[in-house]
């Protein structure tokens, strides 16, 4: 095997270490206009670009990281969205910015399918582990994100799943 190859799994080690970002919550991409909804508001142009967003019909939503670890030190870290509570999206844009939001804690639940678990509408709670970067999913109380954010997995439980 070369260098450029992992010995566990036998893949190149660039798909290793990935960032997989959602672009839109599932419940946004349900709707016929999805973010173009009339009334909808994005915290930046694209939602790609986004942090927050509020869609009528489908919510308020949050970007959050959900890091996953694998065997052998190596992660991926999917960019995902949590739907919150609408009240709880102006506190938050509020100070997203600002020097409060190293003490930001956001309850909610997942809004994307992260395969291969089945996490959607999974209660979540997201915390800021840098005032850089965005939100980490932290902790649940749903044993299968239990499991996803305290267990390393092996590589082909997870690889194959992630888009190219």
């Amino acid at each position: 095997m070369s260098v450029d190859t992992c010995p566990s799994c036998g893949r190149a080690l660039d798909a290793h270490d990935r960032h997989v970002r959602f672009t839109l919550p599932d419940p946004v991409l349900d709707l016929p206009d999805q973010e173009r909804t009339p009334g909808a508001w994005l915290s930046h142009q694209t939602p790609r670009e986004s942090v927050m967003m509020q869609v009528p019909g489908a919510g308020a939503f949050v970007r959050v990281l959900l890091p996953v670890q694998l065997d052998g030190g190596y992660h991926v870290t999917f960019g995902a969205w949590l739907g919150i509570h609408p009240a709880e999206l102006q506190p938050t844009f509020a100070v997203w910015w600002e020097p409060e939001y190293t003490n930001l804690r956001l309850e909610g639940f997942l809004a994307n399918k992260i395969s291969p678990w089945s996490l959607l509408a999974t209660p979540a709670i997201a915390t800021v582990r840098n005032p850089d970067e965005t939100p980490y999913v932290t902790e649940s109380p749903h044993p299968a994100l239990a499991a996803v954010l305290t267990k390393s997995w092996p590589h082909d439980e997870i690889l194959p799943h992630l888009p190219d």
